[in-house]
């Protein structure tokens, strides 16, 4: 892991003001217990949900009083002691609302402490005390890796986007963004068979940008859709931080594939820093100013990424590829075979032990690269075939 002047990437304004979270000291690592009945769910619906209580005062309410239910008897006494006269927590009629509007949209809450909330996740000082998830939340358990950067992308980050996307997808990582244009969106398109998640600024309900409407509902229907906002809400300026904090936290390595030296996409590795994750940078022509923000990385440190091999070997080698899917019924990931025939059989008749490059070897079978980086990795796993520094490759 590699530390970065503060001065050089942007910090957004009120970093830790998250959700005018006004009666902390300061963030907490507790997390609570598995929220249980139905009672307790929406009570601490209603506790995150109630004016002046973000993550770091949910987080030191639940430590001090257990539950959400006592929290919230607590929560006017607490607002007295800090100046607030008259406060009344969030009604229960409003809560009420927002879970009928969750069950209209066949999404399920996730509460902090609860089996299936992602466990990285769960780490994070500030770590969304809610989340709504529609799709397969299974995609949860598995390693994920954030693909952010420009919403202006160039061709070349285009490519990079979407090789990064199929190959990393491909070797077993869920692909996380934050389902913006651009970048973010190629990401998701290119990893939607294999496994994307989108975290969205806003209500799961409400698609921003609009252009990116069919995509999210493909994600909702083959990926998972994150958002700790209620339904209905239009994200505003503030809220595309606390979005980035959810996709860095989420997972192993932030990738930055193109982004401007003052940008969200450098936010998002700045939060991946101050949480402990990697961050990996595509470098580019120090002309173009997409470029700026992942030369910088790359300058302080940051692993530099040339293709989907550079990310996997960073992070200790490929995991279990997951096979394509029906939306109606997941099949499970099946144990790693020595595969005989198809794209698989031809990767094995064509290589030898000398080693080729893999973009020689994807030219000499004619089969789509996405097809043949999917093999290779099933074939690696395998034992067939290994691979060495410079994307080579050559059969065991």
């Amino acid at each position: 892991m590699w530390t970065l002047t503060d001065s050089l990437l942007p910090r957004p304004s009120g970093a830790t003001d998250w959700s005018d979270d006004a009666f902390h000291d300061a963030p907490g690592t507790y997390v609570p217990a598995p929220a249980g009945s139905d009672g307790e769910r929406l009570a601490r619906l209603r506790l995150i949900r109630s004016r002046r209580v973000g993550p770091a005062t949910y987080l030191r309410l639940m430590g001090e009083h257990g539950a959400a239910t006592a929290a919230l008897q607590a929560l006017p006494e607490i607002a007295r002691a800090a100046g607030v006269d008259g406060y009344t927590p969030c009604p229960e009629p409003v809560a009420l609302a927002e879970l009928k509007a969750a069950k209209r949209a066949g999404a399920r809450m996730l509460c902090l402490g609860d089996p299936d909330y992602p466990e990285d996740l769960a780490g994070i000082a500030d770590a969304p005390p809610v989340l709504w998830a529609k799709g397969r939340t299974e995609l949860l358990c598995r390693p994920m890796l954030a693909l952010v950067g420009t919403r202006n992308a160039s061709a070349l980050g285009t490519r990079m986007a979407r090789s990064l996307a199929a190959e990393l997808g491909a070797a077993g990582f869920v692909v996380v963004s934050g389902l913006a244009r651009g970048i973010d969106a190629l990401a998701h398109r290119a990893a939607l068979e294999t496994g994307t998640i989108a975290v969205m600024a806003g209500g799961l309900d409400v698609i921003y940008p609009a252009e990116n409407t069919d995509l999210a509902r493909d994600i909702g229907a083959k990926g998972l859709s994150l958002s700790e906002m209620p339904f209905g809400l239009e994200p505003q300026a503030r809220h595309f931080p606390r979005r980035n904090r959810i996709v860095a936290g989420l997972s192993r390595a932030v990738i930055v594939v193109e982004a401007a030296v003052r940008s969200g996409s450098l936010i998002t590795a700045r939060m991946a820093l101050e949480q402990g994750r990697e961050v990996m940078a595509v470098p580019g022509h120090p002309m173009d100013s997409r470029a700026g923000g992942g030369n910088l990385l790359i300058r302080d440190g940051a692993v530099l990424v040339r293709s989907a091999e550079d990310v996997i070997e960073a992070l200790g080698g490929a995991v279990s590829p997951p096979v394509r899917h029906s939306a109606a019924t997941p099949s499970p990931t099946p144990a790693p075979k020595a595969p005989e025939g198809g794209v698989e059989g031809a990767i094995l008749a064509t290589l030898g032990e000398t080693p080729v490059a893999e973009d020689q070897l994807i030219r000499d079978l004619g089969h789509p690269p996405r097809a043949v980086a999917q093999a290779l990795a099933i074939l690696e796993m395998a034992g067939r075939i290994t691979r060495s520094a410079g994307g080579l490759v050559a059969r065991t």
